[in-house]
């Protein structure tokens, strides 16, 4: 295993890390005109349309329609093409954070401190170690065990079910391969879905968008993977991890 450094790829965003949360500074309000690409979108903010960055490659369809209400944070970099990154959108009277490099600082956080329930106190936790072909989010000891967890941030609602993922995606079928061979060496190995939003009651892998993920997913957990999900608390400034959700694999 091979540490990799813990870059940060926020650039110029403020967070504030502290618990298990994560706090934007200087948001404003906009509302989304359409989405130009997977990485720039156009939004009014103050009547003035904007082009914006997307902090979420996902394809977001039900959620980036034309006429949504959004969050934006502005950016401290002079240098950036974009003076705002777009990371939530209103859905049914409530903010779906889509930032997609939040969940994992938010797990970071709440790993640290024990907030994970199911794996209780560790002993040490660093971001971004690699195992076999692949690199996963986190790593931790624990009363002298390895372990490793991969991080999925969950933006998709039908019917109150959280889904993942949202296009298909054979590079996370490849961590979840990975994380069960993990497993069979004598590792701890966790598969984590960061819901990111409040009103799922549950965690189901999307088969009709992505079967082989579905599959490798249950196959991973008859392998000893630990499955989990936990819902978060979204305001206009924050997430926070929040509580676990049932999960159903078949």
């Amino acid at each position: 295993m091979q540490a990799k450094r813990d870059e940060d790829h926020l650039g110029a965003s403020k967070i504030i890390r502290g618990s298990d949360y994560m706090k934007y500074e200087e948001i404003v309000h906009g509302r989304l005109n359409k989405r130009i690409n997977r990485f720039i979108a156009e939004v009014f903010i103050d009547g003035i349309k904007e082009q914006v960055h997307v902090k979420n490659t996902g394809r977001l369809t039900e959620l980036l329609r034309s006429g949504t209400d959004v969050l934006l944070e502005r950016s401290g970099n002079p240098n950036r093409k974009t003076r705002f990154s777009l990371i939530a959108a209103a859905k049914n009277g409530s903010w779906v954070n889509i930032d997609s490099q939040a969940p994992n600082r938010v797990v970071f956080e709440a790993l640290k401190e024990g907030k994970i329930t199911e794996l209780g106190t560790v002993n040490l936790v660093k971001r971004e170690v690699t195992f076999g072909a692949s690199r996963f989010d986190l790593y931790f000891e624990q009363d002298g065990i390895k372990g490793f967890i991969e991080v999925k941030g969950v933006t998709l609602e039908k019917d109150g079910i959280a889904l993942f993922p949202d296009a298909p995606t054979s590079r996370g079928t490849k961590h979840v391969v990975e994380m069960a061979n993990a497993v069979l060496e004598g590792c701890t190995g966790v598969i984590l879905f960061v819901v990111q939003m409040k009103g799922c009651h549950a965690f189901v892998p999307h088969r009709e968008m992505d079967a082989p993920f579905a599959d490798a997913l249950l196959e991973a957990s008859r392998q000893g993977v630990q499955i989990l999900a936990y819902d978060s608390i979204v305001t206009e400034d924050e997430l926070v991890l929040d509580k676990a959700l049932p999960v159903y694999l078949s």
